[in-house]
């Protein structure tokens, strides 16, 4: 026991003492401070110091529908968001340049020569009734045991290439090619007819040459009324039919020969 006395009288001495325990140690001590009162005494009722207040609101009232919750962002209108709705958009065909009632009135045109001709509708670009003639031409060339598909389209570039050229050069306002070749597509028409008549009989005779003959000014006068027409070029259009007989004369002997 000697050893243990000798352990406590060198141990570190200090004077703190249990009593103290029920004092504010550490010097911060309040008598005014609410954390010190004993068990029992402390209002509980009163807010506590750290507390925030708007931490602490009362839950608010659901007013949504149950399956049916409130939206919190209610999104623009689509004509706010866009220009112009889908009901101003043009039609898909009259984007890409295909109009069938500008085709039908140019088809009738064709057909009948006599008719006026329209210039503002005869001045548009439009391809897909010449596309139409020109297959059509080599299928009923190719019912006839032809394949000239390649003549056709060959012919076709190269006479759409010099009278674009040649109407340059006697029109004041000028043309595009692209009308130049719509307006010799349509004027095609008559000679489908011509090479429909060759599946059915031999053009070489008499006969023959002179359906042929009709066809080819049939076609080269509807073309130059149409150029007259719509470039306005009064008192030419014998200058202009005469180059179209030319053109359409050798889609008339690729018929009958």
């Amino acid at each position: 026991m000697s050893g243990f006395d000798n352990f406590n009288t060198d141990f570190y001495q200090s004077s703190y003492s249990v009593d103290d325990q029920n004092q504010g140690g550490y010097a911060y001590s309040n008598s005014e401070d609410p954390y010190n009162k004993p068990y029992g005494q402390y209002d509980y009722s009163q807010p506590m110091g750290y507390a925030n207040p708007g931490l602490m609101q009362p839950p608010q009232a659901y007013t949504g529908q149950i399956y049916q919750p409130t939206p919190a962002f209610t999104p623009a209108s689509s004509q706010s968001m866009y220009s112009s709705g889908f009901e101003d958009e043009p039609p898909l065909l009259e984007e890409l340049g295909i109009n069938f009632d500008h085709i039908w009135q140019k088809t009738l045109t064709v057909l009948h020569p006599l008719k006026a001709a329209d210039g503002s509708i005869m001045n548009e670009t439009d391809l897909a009734g010449p596309m139409v003639f020109c297959l059509a031409f080599g299928a009923t060339l190719l019912l006839a045991g032809k394949i000239q598909f390649g003549y056709v389209y060959g012919i076709s570039a190269i006479g759409c290439l010099g009278m674009y050229c040649l109407l340059n050069l006697m029109s004041m306002t000028g043309v595009s090619f692209g009308c130049v070749a719509s307006v010799l597509g349509y004027c095609l028409l008559p000679m489908i007819l011509l090479s429909g008549f060759g599946v059915l009989f031999s053009l070489q005779g008499v006969m023959g040459i002179l359906i042929t003959g009709a066809i080819i000014g049939w076609c080269s006068f509807s073309a130059s009324k149409i150029f007259i027409s719509a470039l306005a070029m009064d008192g030419q259009q014998l200058l202009v039919a005469y180059p179209c007989a030319l053109l359409y004369g050798v889609f008339a002997l690729i018929s009958v020969f």
